[in-house]
């Protein structure tokens, strides 16, 4: 198992992608991601027409949750991510900053 540490002040998907380029793992499974981010883009799709993406962006602290993919070395990962109210969003995760805390990422590669 390849565990991906993405520290404060880097970007998670920016960030997985190139560890997983440097462990050279070109697909597998994203058994957890686990931590906090600080803002990232969610995207979900509207009802009525499910090959369209709507994208939202936020700018607030989340506790995240997820699991995904590897495909030709890229990673597809979908979360719930749980705010201050104690609500959760869910969806793809198109970006997320880390700030105060960490998340981590556990790959099984193919």
């Amino acid at each position: 198992m390849l565990t991906i540490h993405v520290e404060s002040g880097e970007e998670v998907i920016e960030t997985v992608r190139k560890r997983l380029a440097e462990a050279n793992v070109r697909s597998g499974a994203i058994a957890s991601v686990i931590g906090a981010v600080d803002s990232c883009c969610i995207s979900t799709m509207p009802k009525d027409d499910a090959s369209k993406d709507i994208l939202r962006e936020y700018a607030e602290p989340f506790e995240l949750f997820g699991a995904g993919e590897v495909i030709d070395g890229t990673p597809h990962i979908h979360v719930t991510a749980g705010r201050d109210d104690g609500l959760a969003l869910a969806g793809h995760l198109h970006w997320a900053k880390v700030g105060h805390w960490f998340v981590r990422v556990y790959v099984i590669p193919e």
